[in-house]
């Protein structure tokens, strides 16, 4: 589905004066918007075809402090520009900032090639990847998060310790609870849709306050712009309401953590034939989809650092809480990595239940496409689905428990060195060593409040 704004509606709105601001936003390697804001009629006359900034987004931490040791950004190259070219069939109103429109942007060199680094270039070689076998992934982000009664200014604060949740108890599908913040929800929502972000429904989630949002399915890089927007977005909305979010994986220990459930499935070129289908096989599940969940099942290891990025990402991974630690697959069973949705129908997919709300949906919607059709060109076998509960299994495959070792089998994946080339898998290994490098050198409350007398 194409952004909700024609080029030529956009020039109506800004020589009507309804669009005066137009944001301009490539997506970095946390998954963030990062751009400009052009005013409107600029954008219009010559913005439109591209603009320009520095390559240290690319190279830099999650406190936007430039990260030495990138073969493709350095203080010794000069960090100069990249091309930042608008994907105008992005371009959306945003309903909750006056005024304003939004398009997304691809990055490239100044020869027009793309940076096979930057998140969005690493999924489309995967969409690419598909297409040349006449197959289209269609994909959807169950995305949750925390939403509090306090401001992000009060929060930072506070030191982000004794925050008031917006409920005080478990809020699974409650609908009073969730009634109490619908005056935040209900504009999440309908922001959304009005800025072409069709959304399914959102609900309230295993923790007091957590919430989760779902949106339409969708080609994989439309699936990953409207994560990224939606993300953005419920910040924005929060934040005007007097109220703030977080999508951390595990913001606090004695609560739920916040997942990015990511469902999967392949269709033809048209998208109107289900090639996951096979009405006459056990589950209905076709020989491609047990060659493709075959694939995640072996090489999740390997793509774990995609879906789970920061060292805060593991603390989530706790028996017993929703979010699984064997890498299996399973019929309909929420203890398992993977799970079998739909099954016998048109609808019949694979949820990949490892991804924490801090996921980069760009990198984690590659590296599944990756890991599956690495099933299928190699034909692997699918085991039996796992029956039980996953969490006291025994012998059982196991998530990476820390950013050490995900990041050590990124290093080792030779599947992900051939599906994304070396370059951008040694690229993403630099950025997980420095991510644990910064906090393997720095003091935590838990071992001042351990050992300060202790010791």
């Amino acid at each position: 589905m194409a952004g909700n704004l024609g080029f030529d509606e956009l020039k109506r709105a800004v020589k009507a004066g309804t669009i005066d601001t137009v944001i301009v936003a490539m997506v970095d390697m946390e998954g963030r918007l990062v751009g400009k804001r052009f005013q409107a009629q600029y954008f219009v006359d010559s913005a439109h075809k591209e603009t320009h900034a520095c390559d240290y987004l690319l190279a830099d931490d999650i406190d936007m402090e430039p990260v030495p040791g990138y073969a493709v950004a350095s203080w010794d190259k000069g960090y100069g520009d990249f091309v930042l070219r608008p994907d105008m069939s992005t371009l959306r109103r945003l309903p909750w900032l006056d005024g304003t429109a939004l398009v997304l942007a691809d990055v490239l060199d100044h020869h027009q090639h793309d940076l096979a680094h930057s998140p969005r270039a690493v999924l489309r070689a995967q969409v690419a990847r598909l297409a040349a076998t006449n197959m289209r992934a269609f994909l959807a982000s169950e995305l949750e998060f925390y939403l509090f009664d306090e401001t992000y200014d009060g929060a930072q604060g506070k030191r982000y310790a004794g925050l008031k949740t917006a409920g005080a108890y478990i809020e699974d599908y409650h609908i009073l609870q969730t009634t109490k913040e619908e005056g935040v929800m209900r504009a999440v929502r309908n922001g959304l849709e009005g800025a072409g972000i069709p959304v399914e429904n959102s609900k309230g989630e295993w923790g007091p306050g957590q919430e989760e949002i779902n949106v339409r399915y969708a080609d994989a890089l439309e699936m990953a712009d409207r994560h990224a927007i939606l993300k953005n977005g419920i910040k924005e909305i929060a934040w005007a309401k007097g109220k703030c979010v977080t999508f951390m994986a595990k913001w606090n220990y004695g609560l739920a953590g916040s997942s990015a459930h990511i469902h999967a499935s392949l269709w033809d070129k048209a998208g109107r034939k289900p090639l996951f289908l096979d009405a006459a096989a056990a589950h209905g599940m076709s020989a491609l989809m047990r060659a493709f969940v075959a694939g995640q099942l072996k090489y999740a290891r390997d793509i774990t650092y995609f879906l789970a990025p920061h060292i805060n990402s593991y603390k989530r991974f706790q028996v017993g809480t929703f979010a699984p630690t064997k890498t299996i697959w399973s019929r309909d069973n929420r203890t398992a990595g993977f799970r079998l949705c739909g099954e016998g129908g048109k609808a019949i997919r694979i949820e990949c239940r490892i991804g924490g709300a801090d996921l980069n949906p760009y990198l984690a919607f590659a590296a599944l496409v990756a890991a599956g059709l690495a099933g299928v060109a190699e034909k692997l076998k699918l085991p039996p689905a796992y029956e039980g509960d996953a969490y006291v299994g025994k012998a059982l495959p196991e998530v990476p428990k820390t950013l050490r070792e995900a990041a050590d089998c990124l290093a080792r994946s030779k599947m992900l060195r051939t599906a994304f080339g070396d370059g951008v898998v040694e690229h993403y290994v630099h950025t997980a060593k420095w991510e644990q490098f910064e906090y393997d050198r720095r003091v935590t409350d838990w071992e001042l409040m351990r050992g300060f007398e202790r010791y």
